[in-house]
């Protein structure tokens, strides 16, 4: 398992080789968290993290994405580093994917992730 400390390194990479456009109004940066955040869908028989998350609050500190390490530990640390670090970049770009879409005014990934939800409830229930 990624140590918190490695996990941060990795995301500074990650971070560093994206495209500076990406960070257009990214004020509050890529914040990473130690604790593990629960979706409000969880429940202890269906356990449902949020690994990362994209906010936007104009009125404190705009726009930032925040990674979850406690989360991520627990959804991914039973993998080998190699996928452990594929696996927190693609959680990274979908929260720039909201980023760029709340720029944009548009919601499109935000109906997906409603979707996909949907789609674990219902096969939880099956």
């Amino acid at each position: 398992m990624m140590s918190f400390e490695e996990v941060g390194e990795a995301l500074d990479e990650i971070a560093e080789n994206l495209p500076v456009a990406l960070y257009k109004e990214l004020n509050g940066g890529i914040i990473l968290l130690p604790e593990v955040k629960n979706h409000s869908e969880s429940s202890d028989s269906n356990p449902l993290y949020v690994i990362g998350e994209y906010r936007y609050e104009p009125r404190a500190l705009g726009r930032y994405i925040v990674i979850y390490y406690g989360s991520f530990r627990l959804a991914y640390g039973m993998h080998p580093p190699g996928r452990q670090r594929n696996e927190l970049q693609r959680v990274l770009m979908h929260e720039f994917r909201h980023h760029i879409q709340s720029l944009g005014g548009t919601r499109g990934l935000e109906r997906e992730d409603q979707q996909r939800l949907e789609r674990f409830k219902r096969s939880k229930k099956e």
